[in-house]
C-alpha cells in the first residue's frame, strides 16, 4: 500500500506588512508569530515582507528575524535581496514632480510639512520644517528648508498638515495631484507621494514573479489603506482587528490585532 503525496499548502507566499501587523511596539515579532511563519515555511510556503518603510528602516527588523529572502520595501519602490544585501528593483521619483506636486497641494490647503526618502540601501530620510516623525525611534536627518530635501535622488514624499488629518489630506492630495502621483495613507501621520504606478502591488508582483509565485496563491496581512493594491493582488487579505475602515472594507477576514499575535492565529488555522 502505498501512501498518499504530501498535500500543498494551502497558500505558497505569506505577505506581511510590518507596521501595525506582524510587529508589535518596539519593533519586535512574537514568538509566537515567528514559530507560526516558521511552520509555515516548513509546509512549503514562502514568507516575505511587504513594508511602506524604505531599506534603511527596515534592514534591523530583517536581521532581527534572520529574514534572507526578499523584501518589498518604500511602499513597492524597491525589491531588496536580504541575503545579498542589494536592491534587484529600484524606482525613484522625480525630485521636479515631487516639487510640483507640493506645490499645488499648498495651492489648494496652504503648508504642508514635508520629508523623503532618499533612493538607496544606505540613504537618509530627510525631514523638513514642521514635520514630526511618526517612529522616532528611526534614523532620520532633519533639514532647515525645504529645498534640501531634493539634494539627492529620492523614491517618495511623506506630506503632514498643521490642521488636517491623515484621511483629509489624503482625499485633498489625491484630489489635486492623483492624475500625477500616487497619493496613499500609510499610517498615522503618514501620507506619501510616489510615481504613478508604483504601490504595495506593483513591487510585491515583482517579487513574487522572481519567487515562481503568482496572486492566485498569496495570502496578504495588512491594516491600512496602502495595503488595498496588495489585497487586490493576492487571493486572500487579512486585515488586522484594529486596521483602518477602508482596508476592512476589501479584507476577506479580519483577524486579531498585531499586539495579539493576529498574523500567528490565522497561520497556526491553514498552517496546523
Amino acid at each position: 500500500m502505498t501512501s498518499a503525496p504530501p498535500s500543498a499548502p494551502p497558500f505558497s507566499l505569506i505577505a506581511t506588512d510590518l507596521d501595525g501587523t506582524l510587529l508589535r511596539a518596539g519593533d519586535t515579532v512574537s514568538g509566537r508569530s515567528y514559530a507560526a511563519l516558521a511552520t509555515a515555511r516548513a509546509a512549503g510556503a514562502q514568507h516575505i515582507i511587504v513594508t511602506g518603510r524604505p531599506v534603511p528602516q527596515v534592514r534591523h527588523v530583517l536581521e532581527s528575524l534572520g529574514y534572507t529572502g526578499l523584501a518589498v520595501c518604500g511602499q513597492g519602490a524597491q525589491v531588496y535581496d536580504a541575503a545579498r544585501g542589494y536592491l534587484l528593483h529600484a524606482v525613484e521619483m522625480e525630485r521636479e514632480l515631487a516639487e510640483e506636486a507640493l506645490g499645488k497641494i499648498e495651492a489648494e490647503i496652504g503648508e504642508v510639512w514635508a520629508a523623503v526618502d532618499q533612493e538607496g540601501v544606505d540613504a537618509a530620510m530627510l525631514i523638513g520644517p514642521g514635520y514630526r516623525m511618526p517612529h522616532p525611534h528611526l534614523p532620520t536627518v532633519r533639514v532647515r528648508q525645504r529645498a534640501d530635501l531634493w539634494a539627492a535622488p529620492i523614491n517618495k514624499v511623506l506630506l503632514q498638515h498643521p490642521e488636517l488629518d491623515d484621511d483629509e489630506l489624503t482625499e485633498v492630495a489625491r484630489g489635486v495631484v492623483g492624475h500625477m502621483v500616487n497619493v496613499t495613507m500609510a499610517g498615522e501621520h503618514t501620507v506619501e507621494l510616489q510615481p504613478l504606478g508604483v504601490d504595495k502591488a506593483s513591487g510585491l508582483a515583482l517579487a513574487a514573479e522572481v519567487l515562481g509565485v503568482g496572486g492566485s496563491r498569496t495570502i496578504a496581512f495588512g491594516d491600512m489603506p496602502n495595503d488595498i493594491p496588495m489585497f487586490a493582488w493576492a487571493a486572500h487579505g487579512v486585515a488586522m482587528a484594529d486596521s483602518h475602515r477602508e482596508l476592512v472594507a476589501v479584507a476577506d477576514e479580519v483577524t486579531l490585532s498585531n499586539e495579539d499575535d493576529g498574523i500567528a492565529v490565522v497561520l497556526e488555522r491553514l498552517f496546523g
